[in-house]
């Protein structure tokens, strides 16, 4: 009902996301692809979420610094936003959800929630979409990091290691990302390969290993989708130390 400038708030809570804020990385962009044109619920879930962030204004992120080392939790929700009511005008709805965070010395640099370019055809098609966006991520950093070695930082070697979350039909995702030497090609992964191989060669080369993780350490659990309070409460500390 326009009683606050609803593009306004999405605004400065973009700004606050990407600073310090990743706990509210989802229902940010979320609310945030209504700008043009919100309803009342709309409005309605900004207010709630500005409770949530009244509550802990007095928390960020708190860093404890490890080894130096990359660390990249990346997931995927397939079709997480799917509506059949409004699917018919809204192909937005179809879209998968790509969520990861890339922590470097067990610190959070980089992370993402946001719909995927493109409408995947199955869950190990959107994993392996969500796995090719992180790896473009932090294949830089890890060209930052060679480059600051070089010019005497005294910064130690790193290898990342590229988690992915498993399902038990999504196993396929990660087959498809390691087995380098011999590709597992299908009629319905085939179209894969024309796009999303680019990291293959880092992984045949070591310098990116992939690992299945269960549902229970996905880091990143937390941004594909709106979690309950248990499961925020479970990976909050994980990430932003508190």
């Amino acid at each position: 009902n326009d009683h606050f400038n609803y593009r306004g708030v999405i605004g400065q809570l973009n700004y606050l996301e990407k600073c310090s804020r990743l706990d509210i990385s989802c229902a940010v962009h979320q609310g945030a692809r209504f700008v043009s044109n919100p309803s009342l619920e709309h409005g309605k879930a900004l207010k709630w979420l500005g409770r949530y962030l009244v509550g802990s204004r007095d928390k960020g992120m708190i860093y404890s610094p490890g080894n130096q080392s990359f660390d990249v939790y990346v997931d995927a929700s397939f079709t997480g936003d799917w509506d059949p009511a409004v699917a018919d005008w809204d192909s937005d709805t179809a879209r998968s959800r790509t969520g990861y965070v890339i922590l470097y010395a067990n610190c959070p640099v980089i992370w993402a929630s946001k719909l995927q370019s493109e409408i995947a055809l199955s869950t190990t098609e959107s994993e392996y979409l969500a796995i090719s966006a992180a790896t473009r991520e932090v294949l830089p950093l890890m060209e930052l990091i060679q480059e600051m070695q070089r010019h005497g930082c005294g910064l130690t070697a790193t290898t990342p290691q590229l988690h992915c979350r498993v399902f038990e039909d999504n196993s396929g995702a990660v087959e498809l990302a390691t087995s380098v030497k011999s590709p597992k090609m299908r009629p319905r992964t085939k179209h894969i390969n024309t796009k999303y191989h680019h990291f293959r060669q880092q992984v045949q080369e070591g310098r990116i290993v992939i690992e299945a993780i269960g549902t229970e350490d996905m880091l990143a659990d937390i941004l594909t989708k709106v979690v309950n309070e248990e499961t925020l409460l479970r990976l909050r500390p994980r990430i932003m130390g508190w």
